[in-house]
């Protein structure tokens, strides 16, 4: 039985895949993107996500959503929309599963200071990072390091990076190199992502209080949900009314996207997935309704990330990964054995040091520089 005879010509198909960069057998179950999303799942950086935050801090409390949740949270959004437009649907959830699995400790604060740490030797980008983690630093297998995935998986990963990287990448990092894009799946990946974050970091920062429900009725888009909640149910309110308007709001967003896309894909009829790579992108909001999404990320970075509760513990976050990268740096002996590189190799030695750093959960960071910084008095 095939189980992928459902797909659009233009679908990326697991029989048709450019491979793995070590060759191994077929496996018997399962096709080859639910191999990568398995293993995606079984790996130590995915275990890792459940500690590190997506704009609060792991300790500040239970009910805030990790980078776990999140990519839980994107994979069901995208396999959702991958239906609809008779899309691999494995593949979308392998590249959704794997997609933060570079990121820093303490989110993009962390991001921007370990690349600011980074920029005499190469730089930090998280989606480089999280293609480096399934490449190289996942140790599961004898016959390789790190995962093995397919190349439309690690194509799905990278999304995009600097022109100097791409280079350096080999058939991953040719498309970018070529201005050429990536699976539909990729692509659909891409914007599930911003639909889950976007509406999910408002959830979040009303649960924390740092948002109001005042300051979001600015928001048209917003707005508009939350009346037809009101109509829908008279007198609701509190946490039910405001789960009932994301809810609406997230689904508004993949009723346009797979509407837009369906569009677009219709208008240039690619024949197969070549002519995708070839084709401008074809997975997109519409017009409309990519104003209202790019309001909301305006209203979220004035309103949340650019909070003064937010800004003091992202300045706490970005002093620790600093001070962190320097006493690695100047005394590499501080790091466990596997990140030390004898014989003075600077540019190495700065990239495992930005890799230990990386695989970093928010509170082993913190504790890690306790341990360098600290001095406790001893108890009696």
């Amino acid at each position: 039985m095939d189980v992928e005879a459902h797909l659009a010509p233009y679908a990326a198909r697991s029989a048709a895949s450019r491979g793995r960069c070590f060759p191994e057998p077929a496996p018997p179950t399962r096709s080859e993107f639910q191999r990568d999303r398995d293993r995606i799942i079984h790996s130590t950086a995915f275990r890792r996500l459940e500690y590190k935050t997506q704009v609060f801090v792991n300790h500040e409390g239970d009910l805030f959503r990790t980078r776990l949740t999140h990519s839980i949270e994107v994979a069901q959004i995208a396999r959702s929309i991958a239906r609809n437009l008779h899309l691999n649907e494995d593949l979308v959830e392998a590249i959704s599963l794997a997609h933060d699995l570079g990121h820093t400790p303490f989110g993009h604060a962390g991001q921007d200071a370990l690349n600011d740490c980074m920029k005499d030797y190469g730089g930090f980008e998280h989606n480089l990072q999280s293609l480096r983690v399934v490449d190289e630093l996942e140790e599961h297998y004898g016959a390789f390091d790190g995962l093995n995935l397919s190349f439309e998986t690690r194509e799905g990963i990278l999304k995009h990076c600097s022109l100097a990287n791409a280079r350096r990448l080999g058939d991953v990092g040719q498309r970018i190199i070529d201005k050429h894009q990536p699976s539909l799946e990729a692509q659909l990946a891409n914007l599930a992502d911003e639909i889950a974050y976007n509406n999910h970091d408002i959830d979040d920062g009303l649960r924390s209080g740092l948002l109001t429900t005042a300051q979001l009725d600015e928001i048209g888009f917003w707005t508009r949900h939350r009346r037809e909640v009101e109509q829908a149910y008279p007198g609701i309110g509190g946490r039910r009314a405001i789960h009932e308007t994301i809810r609406r709001m997230i689904n508004a967003l993949i009723m346009d996207l797979i509407a837009a896309s369906q569009e677009r894909i219709a208008g240039h009829a690619p024949k197969n997935i070549d002519e995708v790579r070839r084709a401008p992108p074809l997975i997109a909001f519409s017009a409309r309704m990519s104003e209202e999404a790019l309001q909301l990320k305006r209203f979220l970075r004035a309103n949340l990330y650019q909070h003064y509760q937010v800004n003091r513990m992202t300045s706490k976050a970005r002093r620790i990964v600093r001070e962190l990268f320097a006493a690695f740096m100047e005394e590499p002996r501080l790091l466990p054995p596997d990140y030390q590189l004898p014989g003075g190799d600077t540019m190495r030695q700065a990239r495992k040091v930005a890799d230990y750093i990386a695989g970093m959960t928010d509170r082993y960071a913190m504790r890690e520089h306790r341990r360098l910084f600290m001095v406790d008095e001893p108890q009696n």
